[in-house]
């Protein structure tokens, strides 16, 4: 199956002529809905008992798919990662894919964060956990850990690009960090809260300091920079709670307005199923 998430670059062309062989299958979604959104499409299209995720960039090999299957025929997991030996990435891409994969890690409660990746072999049972709408923010393996908790990773090869350029980067990987941590956690608020905590202690202490002394020696505590730096210190507090309560209320928006994940625009081959 493979799934065209609305690019201008002649994909789709070539995806009509591939889809003519028997056994083969193309979506081309109406907009660009990202590449877990796209993946997710796929995936629900699916008509054998073992799906298999692996991106175009050919940087994870298609040769390596044995080692997945070899390691989920055991029968003991029910999502198999496959995890490069060495990341053919520059280290900032690598650095942002680690932040990236912790986030993910603590949305799914896992241990491991390395085994987080989009090359993947799962029994597709798991996809009746997610078969409702999840709204435009997906993360697929935050959406199997709905369903299992049984993981496992094996070590695969990984191949520089050859082509084109990743459309991760720094910013669009740490965005997508904060949108699975606000659609799949309650971290962030559970954040907020902690920092509303101690700045109240932060607070009394402050409070106990200027009416102790004042008590003592009878002086009040002065200096403009005392009182700049406490006003800065609760202020940033307020803001940063602010906007964590703004991130979930935005995901309540999309959800609310019905946003759809992602929308088929035309199917090809397979019976056009």
């Amino acid at each position: 199956i493979l799934v065209d998430d609305a690019s201008d670059d002649g994909t789709w062309d070539r995806i009509r002529e591939l889809a003519r062989a028997p056994g083969r299958s193309g979506l081309r979604l109406g907009r660009n809905a990202g590449q877990h959104n796209a993946v997710l499409a796929g995936v629900r299209r699916a008509r054998h008992a073992v799906t298999v995720t692996i991106d175009d960039d050919l940087q994870h090999p298609p040769e390596q798919i044995p080692v997945l299957l070899e390691r989920l025929a055991r029968g003991d997991v029910d999502v198999v990662n496959g995890v490069p030996a060495h990341v053919a990435h520059g280290p900032w891409r690598r650095l942002s894919s680690r932040i990236a994969r912790r986030v993910l890690a603590g949305a799914m409660g896992r241990r491991a964060a390395a085994g987080i990746t989009s090359f993947r072999a799962f029994r597709t049972a798991l996809r009746d956990g997610f078969d409702v709408e999840v709204g435009p923010s997906v993360s697929i393996e935050a959406l199997l850990s709905w369903s299992t908790s049984r993981f496992a990773d094996v070590e695969v090869e990984h191949h520089e690009r050859t082509a084109g350029s990743s459309g991760y980067t720094l910013r669009r990987l740490l965005r997508f960090a904060v949108d699975t941590l606000t659609a799949y956690t309650t971290f962030p608020l559970r954040v907020a809260t902690g920092l509303g905590l101690t700045t109240a202690f932060v607070g009394l202490v402050l409070l106990a300091f200027v009416v102790g002394r004042y008590l003592i020696d009878g002086t009040p505590v002065v200096g403009f920079p005392f009182l700049a730096s406490t006003i800065t210190l609760f202020s940033g507090v307020q803001l940063l709670t602010l906007g964590v309560f703004g991130e979930y209320l935005a995901r309540m928006h999309f959800r609310l307005m019905r946003k759809p994940t992602y929308v088929v625009a035309e199917v090809v081959g397979a019976g056009e199923i």
